[in-house]
């Protein structure tokens, strides 16, 4: 789901096209480029914030980026021409607690009547007045030809944040085609289009978690929690009494597969799980079907052992995301992008859209 923005419209769809990632601690960039009807990666690049500065590029509580949109642009042109990308035409991604969704239904009505029913049902669901911010709507069940009721997935973003990205786009030169929710973007990239199924996809960043339940590839419940990769590298770095660049460093080297940091560990995995599960009964009261499997995104999706945890607790079928999976791209990639899958999974979803 993109939300509107002013963008200029092609006569002729590009052949390649930039997503972005403005996550908590780096900035991510996939180029995908198309030909006919095959996709293929052009480029993808990653500049970590510690790189350059001795702060993240956004906080969790302020929700908000906590550099200037000046230092943001820089690092967007650094990493746009250490990597040589041409491609100007670029989709940002939103994090999801930036992002406000809601579900609600309305009675039958007819296709013309819907948009003005949504704008006004709209501002008892929103917690800003609507003139603060931009939303976008989906009808997720329901048909105009039947009469049934109709459900609505809308997400709306305050116009403030709109804004900042719209500046730094212009900043670093890149022409701003719309903005779109992360989960949309990981939807796109690492649910298979045939794939009908009832699944959890779990979006464990460096600050915050997502836990999205997604069916018939539509987004039925999305719910962020601040407990995710930050999290359990502080958890180590207590529990160890080391810094927390080398309490990162045991956190990826070793993860879950070692049995101490495993006890470290799994308090906090199971905090996350047991939101899944709260969330997964949620969507089934409300007469979803249950969650069938389960896809792992995020840069802490890596964490050695995890999958396997999250599997042998939740007893269903556990995946790490690949949004590279249906790209072309040159043979010798294939390991460094299975590895870089799961935390570049928004930026490679964003450039597909764009594609569309």
């Amino acid at each position: 789901m993109k939300l509107p923005l002013p963008f200029r419209s092609f006569t002729v769809l590009p052949k390649s096209f930039l997503g972005v990632d403005i996550g908590t601690s780096a900035v991510k960039i996939a180029e995908v480029k198309r030909w006919g009807g095959r996709k293929s990666l052009k480029n993808y690049a990653e500049l970590q914030s510690s790189a350059l500065y001795d702060k993240p590029f956004r906080t969790f509580e302020r929700n908000t980026l906590v550099l200037s949109k000046q230092d943001i642009a820089r690092v967007l042109k650094a990493i746009l021409q250490e990597a040589k990308i041409q491609t100007k035409d670029a989709l940002f991604s939103l994090p999801d607690f930036s992002s406000f969704f809601t579900h609600f239904e309305l009675p039958p009505m007819t296709k013309e009547e819907l948009p003005e029913a949504v704008a006004f049902e709209a501002r008892r669901h929103v917690p800003l007045p609507l003139s603060e911010v931009t939303f976008d709507w989906q009808l997720l069940e329901g048909t105009f030809e039947q009469k049934t009721p109709l459900k609505i997935l809308m997400v709306a973003v305050p116009k403030e944040i709109v804004n900042q990205y719209q500046e730094i786009a212009n900043l670093a030169g890149l022409t701003l085609s719309g903005l779109e929710a992360e989960v949309f973007c990981i939807m796109r990239s690492c649910v298979n289009e045939e794939d009908k199924s009832s699944l959890a996809l779990l979006d464990i960043g460096a600050q915050s978690t997502t836990v999205n339940i997604i069916a018939k590839r539509t987004l039925r419940v999305s719910h962020s929690v601040d407990v995710a990769g930050n999290s359990l590298t502080d958890r180590i770095a207590k529990s160890l009494s080391v810094d927390a660049k080398m309490a990162e460093r045991y956190k990826f080297e070793k993860g879950m597969t070692d049995k101490n940091l495993a006890l470290i560990l799994s308090p906090m995995v199971d905090i996350l799980l047991s939101e899944l599960e709260r969330v997964s009964k949620e969507f089934q009261q409300q007469g979803g079907k249950e969650v069938e499997k389960i896809i792992l995104a995020g840069g802490t999706a890596l964490l050695p052992g995890l999958r396997e945890y999250v599997e042998t607790t939740v007893k269903k079928p556990t995946s790490i995301a690949n949004p590279f999976e249906n790209l072309y791209y040159p043979p010798v990639l294939e390991q460094t992008l299975k590895n870089l899958g799961p935390s570049h999974a928004v930026a490679v979803g964003a450039a597909l859209r764009g594609l569309q």
